[in-house]
């Protein structure tokens, strides 16, 4: 791994502060930290039973585009009882609390992505359901942004540098949170924390690493799309579907995610649903991104509150 100065500090939803900013993240660091949590029994609980997580993860799936890409019984059925078989850490079910009660969107965009996910990856991992087992442990890409103030999380203005940073610090944050929770930092769920906002041709963030990991690859994908179709507080309009799925492809074109996943994700919007090599991809792009996207736009330094 890769040294990586951290430029804010990592906490706890109890506000425990595991490293301070300013703190240099490397092996020994995070060792050290391992080592610190003397927790080595916790109990895991069911992500489904828990509240109304089974319910609300119904009720999301049951909306377009949704309730299409999962159409087929037999799937659907199969992701469910992934979901339905995975036992988490307390801590991830009091972040979801967290998000259900403090930011709604978050929590919702959590559990879909999730689901997206496990679809995906039951199509492009046969090979591999130890590694999805193992990512379902900890079913939140999103974990790192209880780190991130809510009024960032929920701001409908642009972000200034200073709030655009702290917001990017939810990936690194969230490495650092799961590895100390989970006792390991090369957990498939960890390395998704770290790394879901990094991209193929190294343009991405926290390090600017070359995205290599077929899992964190579908978490990439079914997290830029669910953000895309969904209203955000940056974006009160959603892309429609089309127009979506086109900027995935786009992204893909440009090296920045891989062909498979878009082929995959296409291909369960079909409705014959074929298979995802099968799938040929549209490079036409007829879409119109909404006009009130304001993802990626800084506010002015003028509007920057003074250091």
């Amino acid at each position: 791994m890769t040294p990586f100065k951290l430029l804010n500090p990592v906490y706890t939803l109890d506000r425990k502060e595991l490293l301070p900013a300013g703190a240099v993240l490397s092996e020994e660091t995070l060792d050290e930290l391992i080592s610190s949590n003397r927790d080595t029994s916790s109990p895991l609980y069911s992500l489904l039973k828990h509240g109304s997580v089974k319910h609300d993860c119904l009720e999301f799936m049951s909306h377009h585009p949704y309730r299409e890409i999962f159409a087929v019984h037999e799937q659907y059925t199969a992701v469910m009882n992934l979901m339905e078989a995975a036992h988490v850490h307390p801590a991830i079910l009091e972040s979801l609390d967290y998000f259900k009660k403090h930011d709604f969107d978050t929590y919702r965009h959590i559990l879909m992505v999730s689901a997206l996910s496990s679809l995906l990856a039951q199509n492009l991992m046969l090979d591999s359901q130890d590694v999805l087992k193992e990512f379902m442990s900890c079913p939140n890409h999103d974990f790192g942004k209880i780190c991130v103030p809510l009024q960032i999380l929920k701001k409908t203005d642009p972000l200034t540098r200073k709030e655009r940073l702290m917001l990017e610090h939810h990936a690194p944050a969230g490495f650092v949170i799961l590895s100390y929770y989970l006792r390991d930092s090369r957990n498939i769920a960890s390395i998704v924390d770290r790394d879901h906002h990094e991209r193929k041709d190294g343009s991405g963030y926290p390090m600017g690493t070359l995205l290599a990991d077929r899992m964190v690859e579908i978490i990439v994908v079914s997290d830029v799309y669910d953000a895309l179709i969904v209203p955000r507080p940056y974006r009160p309009t959603p892309y429609d579907n089309r127009t979506a799925l086109e900027e995935i492809t786009e992204q893909a074109k440009q090296g920045k995610i891989g062909w498979e996943v878009v082929q995959a994700l296409v291909a369960y919007n079909r409705k014959s649903k074929p298979y995802y090599r099968d799938c040929t991809v549209s490079l036409e792009k007829r879409g119109v991104p909404p006009a009130d996207n304001l993802y990626g736009i800084l506010a002015p330094e003028d509007d920057c509150p003074e250091k």
